[in-house]
């Protein structure tokens, strides 16, 4: 096996991860975050822990079920831990985790963005439309 010097092998880690390659990982994770559902869990996550229904309540038209498989798919990724207390009935409590605080600013900024420019978004929409 040849010897690669520092520079050969950072060059051979880069290519290892090329979201434009269909096969990569970082595609995977980026398909992930860029999930409608897991942008708005992150960002109400961002105001602290919060129980699964406070979650629900927040987040207008998202199913049980869609809720619960990307909170699932957060814990597992390293992104959301999720902390049971024994009670009745059982508490359970989700939080980002430090990987997801790095995470959680540009959700945040990307839904503020969304919300600040929706009038233009709109006004383009209906132009386009209105041409077509």
């Amino acid at each position: 096996m040849p010897t690669r010097n520092a520079a050969q092998q950072r060059e051979e880690l880069a290519r290892a991860y090329d979201a434009y390659l269909a096969s990569c990982p970082a595609r995977q994770l980026v398909d992930r975050i860029s999930d409608k559902w897991v942008t708005l869990v992150i960002s109400a996550l961002s105001d602290g822990p919060q129980r699964y229904s406070d979650l629900s309540r927040r987040i207008a038209g998202v199913s049980q079920k869609m809720l619960t498989q990307t909170l699932r798919n957060l814990e597992r990724d390293g992104l959301v831990s999720r902390e049971v207390t024994p009670s009745v009935p059982v508490r359970v409590d989700y939080e980002l985790t430090p990987l997801g605080l790095t995470l959680m600013p540009l959700i945040v900024h990307i839904k503020s963005w969304a919300e600040c420019h929706m009038g233009k978004v709109a006004a383009a929409r209906e132009t386009y439309d209105a041409a077509k």
